[in-house]
């Protein structure tokens, strides 16, 4: 599994998300996290520039969250990814 978590540096809602996932990371459940800087592209803060944090299990998909890890929308895309 992997997840897509828009961010922006001294950010701490971004930092506090990041955390709250990587403790949803266990043996039974593994993933990758790629942090995008939304401020590294005009496109990006277009996009999310209030909303970041923004967390996706798929770019294709709508985005789990964002402000605050929903643990159950992660949880749910981990157990459909199983």
């Amino acid at each position: 599994m992997h997840f897509t978590l828009y961010s922006r540096s001294y950010c701490h809602l971004c930092e506090d998300m990041h955390q709250a996932l990587l403790r949803l990371r266990t043996p039974q459940h593994p993933f990758t996290v790629d942090i995008i800087d939304v401020d590294a592209d005009e496109a990006l803060v277009a996009r999310f520039d209030e909303l970041v944090p923004v967390l996706f299990a798929s770019l294709d998909q709508p985005e789990l969250c964002h402000y605050f890890l929903d643990e159950t929308a992660v949880l749910a895309a981990l157990a459909a990814n199983a």
